[in-house]
């Protein structure tokens, strides 16, 4: 029997369970692929099991497609294929996640529902790439997500409360994909006549060739492979069509991994608008630590929360706790709730080049100069000997200070081996993983160790916002 408590009033938003498409490949020189069991292509005919590779053509525009022994099995235009029987699934050999991120990897990924290989609408003529897409229904989608953003053997209660945040979320993108009134938000660079500024975000509603992409841009989508336990099926059973929601829409529910003792407005990660349900200084554990002043947007505050270590939820006191709530590619970090990095004026410098295209010269101070609600910095000087810039928001600020992305921007920072006013490096001490504006991953994992239910821990991160049933 499906369990109730997180069911509430219904909107008619959704009259069905949809599908979703998800880019799984945008830019690949080639597709290795198996399918374990038959596959219906679009005219009809059968590709039995076995392993193939795709390759583009230039000249005719085409994809040529071989069995694994060079056989040439077709040539066309756009490969489609269906799963003959209800087990029917598809592997993708050398698929890259985590691009751009200190876990980044290579691995074989196996996938329910449509494989489609097209050419990449943006590739030279000369140097065609292919696109893979991956079709199914909503409800197998989130099976995966929820295992591959955390674990599947987390406890019950935190995977019911991640389906309805994940299933949140996509409704609301798949909704604004199909409202010409509300199209996607490109990345925005904003410039200050009086100091060089430079703020960037980017929204998650960009794509166009397909729904969402398996990266952690949207949600990671790591196909079947990471479904390990019954759990997560009961997880999607018993929360079918359940989403957030605020003033009559879908809610936006956005999530990070770790938010480090306080979560975020969503304005300090994207545009600056106020969303309710979304509104940051949200300390994560039952109520603020007496001895931690607050707000945190003071930098004296912020300094003080960063430095210390409040009670939080998401504060694991013994790590080994975590390892059953991972996923497998997380698992080798430890120091999600504080750490510590180290950038070299040298490396500094290049990362201005490669990132802003400046020329600071030797960087003398970086600067808060604005932080959010969690501490995080949201607006950051550089102070070189050829120029300043501030630059924001807090991902811009966290690509540019590492080739793999800073954990996160609530940091404070510690100017090492001083020559001359100059630092040779840069020391930061710093909370959290991600923008931390919504769910905290990691403490909504251990609230539910701890016996919290669904409904508290949605509460606890999404209050006002209300749970609701949007389909059977």
């Amino acid at each position: 029997m499906r369990d109730r408590t997180c069911v509430g009033e219904r909107v008619p938003l959704f009259r069905s369970e949809p599908s979703v498409l998800v880019g799984l490949l945008t830019e690949a020189e080639h597709v290795h692929f198996a399918l374990e069991g038959e596959f219906r292509t679009r005219e009809g005919d059968i590709l039995p099991a076995g392993e193939y590779r795709a390759s583009p053509r230039v000249r005719p525009a085409a994809i040529e497609v071989r069995e694994v022994r060079e056989r040439l099995v077709t040539i066309t235009p756009t490969l489609a294929l269906a799963p003959a029987t209800p087990t029917a699934s598809f592997t993708l050999l050398d698929v890259p996640i985590g691009k751009g991120f200190h876990w980044e990897r290579k691995g074989a990924y196996r996938y329910a529902g449509t494989l489609t290989v097209r050419l990449s609408p943006g590739a030279p003529e000369d140097q065609p790439r292919l696109m893979v897409i991956n079709e199914l229904p909503v409800e197998t989608y989130l099976m995966s997500v929820v295992s591959s953003e955390m674990s599947a053997q987390a406890p019950l209660e935190f995977l019911k409360a991640h389906v309805i945040i994940s299933r949140s979320w996509l409704l609301t993108n798949l909704a604004r994909r199909s409202s010409a009134a509300d199209p996607p938000r490109p990345s925005v660079e904003q410039e200050n006549p009086e100091e060089r500024e430079v703020v960037r975000w980017t929204d998650r509603t960009i794509h166009r060739e397909f729904d969402v992409c398996a990266e952690d841009h949207c949600q990671r989508y790591y196909g079947l492979t990471p479904i390990a336990t019954d759990a997560v099926a009961t997880a999607v059973a018993e929360t079918r069509g359940q989403v957030l929601r605020f003033e009559g829409e879908i809610g936006d529910a956005r999530f990070s991994k770790c938010c480090g003792g306080a979560t975020e407005d969503y304005g300090s990660a994207w545009e600056d608008r106020d969303v309710p349900y979304l509104r940051g200084g949200r300390f994560d554990g039952p109520e603020w630590p007496s001895d931690f002043p607050h707000p945190l947007t003071i930098e004296a505050h912020a300094r003080a929360w960063i430095l210390g270590s409040p009670p939080a939820y998401c504060r694991a006191r013994d790590l080994r706790a975590l390892e059953p709530l991972l996923s497998d590619v997380d698992r080798s970090t430890r120091d999600f709730f504080r750490w510590e990095y180290c950038i070299s004026q040298e490396e500094l410098q290049a990362l201005i080049q490669v990132r802003l295209g400046l020329d600071l010269g030797a960087v003398r101070h970086l600067e808060p100069v604005q932080r959010g609600t969690s501490g995080r910095i949201v607006r950051l000087r550089l102070i070189g000997e050829r120029g300043r810039v501030i630059v924001g928001k807090e991902l811009e600020i966290r690509r540019l200070l590492s080739w793999t992305h800073l954990y996160s921007s609530a940091f404070v920072v510690f100017p090492e081996d001083v020559r001359a006013g100059i630092p040779h490096r840069f020391r930061l001490r710093g909370a959290g993983w991600g923008h931390g504006v919504g769910l905290c991953q990691i403490g909504a994992a251990l609230m539910a160790q701890q016996g919290r239910t669904c409904r508290e821990i949605l509460t606890h991160y999404y209050a006002p916002a209300e749970i609701v049933s949007v389909y059977d």
